[in-house]
């Protein structure tokens, strides 16, 4: 059995380092991943991956706390960007080895940024 926990430390580590295969490899291919704050949904692994590489900004996240259960898990993170951090708390599932969704939490109120891509969803 794969380690959630493990699973969500690359998750991240992989986002940092810009490996988008790599990211890619931890996602089923139906991920769904949502921000209910903004009503934000982006549908499959390519989209997602879509979706991070596209984000504006030299960001860069760390994980300061991590909470994992065989099946799912939660991370508190901070997002720096622009000069400024932001607090996010992701929310994981995971079903044989792979990321099947995440919901994304952001503490403080923020408008989306302007994006250069067309796989986001609004609901």
């Amino acid at each position: 059995m794969t380690d959630t926990a493990d699973i969500v430390r690359r998750y991240w580590a992989l986002a940092n380092a810009r490996d988008w295969a790599g990211f890619g490899a931890l996602l089923a291919p139906d991920v769904v991943y949502e921000v209910p704050q903004t009503r934000e949904r982006v549908r499959g692994r390519d989209p997602y991956v879509e979706f991070n590489r596209t984000w504006p900004g030299a960001w860069h996240v760390e994980i300061t706390e991590l909470i994992a259960q065989p099946d799912r898990a939660v991370s508190v993170t901070a997002f720096h960007v622009d000069g400024q951090t932001m607090t996010g708390i992701c929310f994981f599932e995971c079903r044989d080895g792979l990321i099947t969704r995440l919901t994304d939490w952001w503490p403080s109120n923020y408008d989306p940024p302007p994006r250069q891509t067309s796989v986001i969803e609004r609901w």
